[in-house]
């Protein structure tokens, strides 16, 4: 039902994708309004099918957790689906199903969200279910019990038994000291261990409500008549108080920091990490374009840097890959990382990866690969404007990083007036050997797995 949506390590595809507009698929229509209680909707109609995308994002995620709490809000985020005082355990997904529709959640670092994709003639109804459990959620402490076990069996399955996604989650740890982004999104299995319902009941006393919510509806719909329903069964939900939110800084970091995870595994893995900016004000943007255009060149398509060199003509890794956010609540990193092929290492592969951005700074790259990414990614918008979900999901995102899809234009001239000099520049300014983490993978034979008991069934959908 949730894991999370990684936010942390978005690839060279991902936000490049998401904030350059194709020429003639711009958005036309979203149209927005605020209802008293302060929750912002937001309507983008698109009457190419017979399909509405309902979701309700709450700009509250795992940065906002405390030390100690660790993956509240992903757990939360589970107890939704058991029941309000209206609904039992589990009747909010039979009524989404019982209409020919589907629905689930995710949690991030930065917010958490809630969707159901159905028929338009059935949103008034999608509104009820999601206004009842934003005030009305109602749980045993035994049915929260049941549940922080389905959770674990997920950390167990997605993280313990998997020994790359423990790299990353030894890198995040390592390269924030400060930053709440230092802790995993599931949660550390001590705090799990310790986590009581009292801890769930208060977050979402804390963070549930409308003042802290937007509604994003995309699909054959009238925008005026959303307005009205939401106006209905939003508008009468009392807003509450918010906690003040303290921007949290990152100390400067004053040398390597190095760190190594032995687990089960055939091969060898290692990740790199450099502290780079998080986009926040448009105006002032120029390095996090680069940085955008920078992971594509390494890794943005089949002929990207990376693949070429390190994969096919060196033949020095099985795989090789670059990653950067860049628009977030908090902090960025920009990772570049990679298995070396039997008979190589990951310290050989190490100085590979740094010796590829090493060639961009020192070399440049050339203006058939700068067009080569815009293009492509241009590409990878128009494809995306044939999901509703696609949409929405855009919408949401760029809402809860504190943007807003009136900036579309904005994100646009920024990435089209990336230069090859822009790409160099922060090749060279941003990769220093000293303000770098790196975390490996040293593999046990896999005969040193411990086989353990089956735990409770864990729903997989849409984010973690």
């Amino acid at each position: 039902m949730a894991t999370k949506q990684p936010t942390r390590r978005c690839g060279a595809r991902g936000w490049l994708g998401i904030v350059l507009m194709a020429a003639g698929v711009a958005w036309a229509n979203p149209y927005e309004t605020t209802l008293g209680n302060g929750m912002k909707v937001i309507v983008k109609e698109d009457r190419r099918a017979p399909s509405v995308v309902h979701m309700v994002w709450y700009k509250v995620g795992a940065m906002d957790e405390v030390d100690g709490h660790s993956g509240v809000a992903h757990l939360l985020e589970h107890m939704m689906f058991k029941g309000t005082k209206k609904l039992g355990p589990g009747e909010f997904n039979r009524q989404v199903a019982a209409v020919g529709g589907r629905d689930n959640a995710f949690t991030s670092s930065d917010y958490t969200a809630y969707f159901q994709q159905v028929p338009p003639g059935e949103l008034g109804r999608m509104m009820q279910l999601e206004a009842d459990r934003m005030r009305n959620l109602r749980w045993s402490d035994e049915e929260f019990h049941k549940e922080l076990e389905v959770v674990k069996e997920e950390r167990r399955l997605r993280t313990e038994d998997k020994p790359q996604a423990l790299v990353h989650e030894q890198l995040e740890a390592s390269a924030f000291l400060a930053h709440p982004y230092r802790r995993p999104i599931i949660g550390w299995m001590t705090d799990l261990d310790a986590m009581r319902p009292a801890d769930a009941w208060a977050w979402y006393r804390t963070w549930y409500a409308p003042n802290n919510a937007t509604l994003v509806v995309v699909g054959d719909v009238d925008h005026r008549k959303v307005f009205e329903q939401a106006k209905r069964e939003f508008g009468g939900l009392a807003p509450s108080v918010l906690p003040p939110r303290r921007e949290i800084g990152e100390p400067e970091q004053r040398g390597r920091r190095e760190s190594a995870v032995r687990a089960p595994a055939e091969l060898p893995y290692v990740a790199l990490a450099w502290h780079v900016p998080t986009v926040r004000n448009l105006a002032d943007a120029r390095d996090f374009f680069a940085l955008q255009v920078l992971a594509a060149v390494l890794d943005g398509y089949d002929g990207a840097r990376l693949n070429t060199r390190l994969v096919r003509e060196q033949r020095l890794a099985v795989s090789a890959g670059a990653g950067y956010g860049g628009m977030a609540r908090g902090a960025s990193l920009f990772i570049l990382d990679g298995t070396p092929t039997p008979g190589h290492t990951v310290a050989e592969l190490e100085t590979a990866l740094r010796g590829e951005i090493a060639r961009i700074r020192d070399q440049g790259i050339t203006e058939a690969e700068l067009a080569r990414v815009k293009a492509q990614a241009m590409a990878a918008e128009v494809y995306k404007r044939d999901s509703l979900m696609g949409q929405a999901m855009e919408i949401g995102m760029l809402e809860m990083a504190g943007f807003s899809w009136r900036d579309e234009q904005r994100f646009l001239e920024g990435l089209r007036a990336v230069s090859a000099a822009d790409v160099q520049a922060v090749a060279a300014r941003f990769f220093a050997a000293e303000g770098m983490t790196v975390a490996s993978l040293d593999p046990l034979p896999l005969a040193a797995a411990k086989p353990r008991a089956k735990g409770p069934a864990v729903r997989h959908g849409g984010g973690e």
